[in-house]
C-alpha cells in the first residue's frame, strides 16, 4: 500500500511539473520573440495583447476544471485548479505591469485619469483587483480558515473573467473574433454551472427515490 501511494505521488508530481512547464508557454514565446527581435513595430502592444490573452485563457481553463471533472469523472483534475488559477493571476500581473511600466512609465497620475476616463481600462483594472484576494486566499491554510466563505469568495472569478472579456471586447472595437470566442466559452461554462445548481435544487422524483431504496 505504501509503495502504491509512493508511485501515485510520484506520478502526480511529474504531472504537476509538466503542467507547470506548459503554463509557462506564453512566457517562453514572448522571450523567444524578444530574443529574435520578432515583437513587431510595436513591441508594447504585442506584449500587452499576449499577456492579456494568456490571462483570459488561463481563467477559462481554471473555470473549466469543475465541468471537466463532473462530465468525465476525472477527479484528479481538481488538483491542478489552484496552479492554473495562480498562472492566470501571474499573467494578469504581467499584463498590468506592461501597462503601468512600459506603457505609462509609472505615471500614476496619468494612470488614475486613464482608469477613470477609458471604460475598457476601468473594467480591466476592476477585474485585476478582483483576482488579488483570490490569489491571496488560494493556499490550503486559507481554504481551511475561511471554510464555506472561501467558496463564496472565489465565485468572484466569474466576474473577473467576464470583466476580462468585456475589457478585451471594448479594446479591439472592430475585430471581435477573439473576445467573442472567449465570451462564448465563458457563457457555456456559466450555463453549465447554472444547470448544475438548478438540478441540485430539484426534488427527487418518486420513482427515482423508490429505485434507490431497492
Amino acid at each position: 500500500m505504501s509503495f502504491e501511494f509512493t508511485i501515485q505521488n510520484l506520478k502526480f508530481k511529474i504531472a504537476k511539473a509538466a503542467v507547470f512547464a506548459a503554463c509557462l508557454t506564453p512566457l517562453y514565446c514572448l522571450a523567444y520573440f524578444a530574443f529574435t527581435d520578432n515583437l513587431g513595430a510595436n513591441p508594447i502592444e504585442v506584449i500587452t495583447h499576449w499577456t492579456g490573452d494568456a490571462t483570459i485563457i488561463f481563467l477559462l481553463i481554471t473555470l473549466a476544471v469543475t465541468p471537466l471533472r463532473k462530465t468525465t469523472g476525472w477527479n484528479d483534475a481538481v488538483k491542478f485548479r489552484r496552479l492554473l488559477g495562480l498562472f492566470a493571476f501571474f499573467y494578469a500581473c504581467l499584463h498590468f505591469m506592461t501597462y503601468v511600466w512600459l506603457d505609462q512609465f509609472f505615471d500614476f497620475r496619468g494612470i488614475v485619469k486613464d482608469v477613470a476616463k477609458r471604460p475598457f481600462i476601468t473594467v480591466g483594472f476592476a477585474s485585476f483587483i478582483l483576482l488579488i484576494p483570490l490569489a491571496l486566499t488560494s493556499t490550503a491554510a486559507m481554504v481551511r480558515r475561511l471554510g464555506k466563505r472561501w467558496q463564496q469568495l472565489h465565485r468572484l472569478v466569474y466576474f473577473a473573467a467576464a470583466g476580462g472579456v468585456i475589457h478585451y471586447w471594448w479594446l479591439v472595437k472592430k475585430d471581435i473574433r477573439w473576445p467573442l470566442a472567449f465570451g462564448v466559452v465563458l457563457a457555456l461554462l456559466l450555463a453549465f454551472r447554472a444547470a448544475v445548481r438548478w438540478s441540485a435544487r430539484q426534488p427527487s422524483r418518486p420513482f427515482a427515490a423508490a429505485a434507490e431504496k431497492q
